[in-house]
C-alpha cells in the first residue's frame, strides 16, 4: 500500500511539474482590424480582460496600463499586418513580445468553450506552452521593409514591360522578336522614338545597338506596323509608368544604402576576390556583394543560384 503511494506521489510531482506556470507575469492579446483584446492574470487586474481599440493612442494606454500592473512579457497571433504597431510599440516599453504562428495554438490540445481568445492565449503563454517567432533585429527589420518595397516596385515595373510588349504586338511591331529584352538599350530607344512620331522601320533600325545580334534589315522588317491612336495612347503611359517606376527604385536604392551605412561591420569588402557571376539588369545600383559581405562576413552569392540581384539582400534577411 505504501508503495502504490509513493508511486502516484512521484506522477503527481511529474505532472505538476510538467503544468508549471513558468510565465507568471504573461499577457495574451487576440488582435484584430479595429481593436485588440487583451488578457492579464486575475491577479494582477480588477478588469482582467480589456479591449482596446487600434488607434495609436489606445496602443499607447494598453502599453501603459500593462507596465503599470507589472506584465513582463506579451504573446499574439500573427494576424495580418495588424500586430505591427501593437508588437513595435510594446517592445519599446521594454516587454518580451511574442509573436504567435495561429496554428501553432490550435495545435495545443485543450478546451476553450467559452474562454475568449485572448484568455486561451494567455493561459498557454503562462505554462510556457508557445513558441516566438523569429523577428530580426529593428535595423534589419527596416533593412528587410525597404527590400520589399523595391521588390514590388520591380515587379510593377516588370508587369508594364508586358504592357508595353502587348499595344507592340497589337500593332504587330515585332520587337520582341529582333531583341532580347524590350526594355534594354535598342528596345527603349526605338519605343520611345515610336512615341515621339517616328514611322519608318529603316529609321527605327538603325537605332539598333552595336551588341544587338540582329542586323539592320531584320529589325526593319520586324518594325513595319499596323499604328493605331488607342495602342500608341496605351504604349505611352507604359512606357511613363515605366519610367516612374524606375526613379522610385533608384530612389529604394539609396534609402537601401543610407540603411546599411548604419548596421554593423563583419567582413571587410576590400577582402572580396572579384565576382565572376553575370549582374541581373534588377541589380541595386550600390555594391550589393561588398555590402552582404560587410553584412554578414561571408560571401552569399558563392551559393549556386544567388547572384547580386535584389532578391538575394531579401532572402538574406
Amino acid at each position: 500500500m505504501k508503495n502504490k503511494e509513493e508511486s502516484q506521489q512521484r506522477k503527481n510531482k511529474r505532472i505538476s511539474k510538467h503544468l508549471e506556470q513558468v510565465n507568471l507575469f504573461a499577457a495574451g492579446i487576440d488582435i484584430g482590424s479595429q481593436s485588440h483584446y487583451v488578457s492579464v492574470p486575475e491577479e494582477l487586474a480588477t478588469e482582467s480582460v480589456r479591449e482596446f481599440p487600434c488607434f495609436t493612442g489606445d496602443l499607447n494606454r494598453l502599453a501603459d496600463w500593462l507596465v503599470e500592473i507589472g506584465i513582463q512579457t506579451v504573446a499574439m497571433e500573427s494576424t495580418g499586418i495588424y500586430w505591427i504597431p501593437a508588437y513595435e510599440i510594446l517592445e519599446e516599453r521594454g516587454l518580451v513580445v511574442l509573436l504567435v504562428n495561429a496554428r501553432h495554438i490550435k495545435n495545443v490540445p485543450g478546451r476553450k468553450t467559452d474562454v475568449l481568445d485572448c484568455q486561451w492565449i494567455q493561459q498557454l503563454h503562462t505554462y510556457g506552452l508557445l513558441e516566438g517567432a523569429f523577428r530580426p533585429e529593428e535595423e534589419t527589420v527596416a533593412l528587410r521593409t525597404y527590400m520589399r518595397q523595391r521588390e514590388t516596385l520591380t515587379q510593377q515595373a516588370s508587369d508594364q514591360i508586358r504592357r508595353m510588349q502587348k499595344a507592340l504586338r497589337q500593332m504587330n511591331l515585332l520587337l520582341d522578336n529582333v531583341v532580347s529584352d524590350i526594355d534594354g538599350v535598342t528596345g527603349m530607344k526605338i519605343i520611345r522614338a515610336i512615341l515621339e512620331g517616328e514611322r519608318e522601320s529603316t529609321v527605327l533600325a538603325k537605332l539598333r545597338d552595336g551588341r544587338c545580334k540582329k542586323d539592320e534589315k531584320t529589325i526593319a522588317a520586324s518594325l513595319e506596323g499596323h499604328y493605331r491612336e488607342e495602342h500608341l495612347f496605351s504604349l505611352k503611359q507604359s512606357v511613363e509608368l515605366y519610367d516612374t517606376y524606375q526613379t522610385k527604385i533608384i530612389d529604394c536604392d539609396e534609402a537601401i544604402q543610407s540603411q546599411l551605412d548604419k548596421m554593423g561591420s563583419k567582413g571587410d569588402k576590400k577582402d572580396l576576390p572579384p565576382s565572376k557571376k553575370v549582374k541581373s539588369k534588377n541589380t541595386p545600383k550600390f555594391d550589393v556583394r561588398g555590402e552582404l559581405y560587410q553584412m554578414t562576413g561571408v560571401d552569399l552569392t558563392c551559393i549556386d543560384g544567388l547572384n547580386e540581384s535584389s532578391g538575394v539582400f531579401q532572402n538574406s534577411i
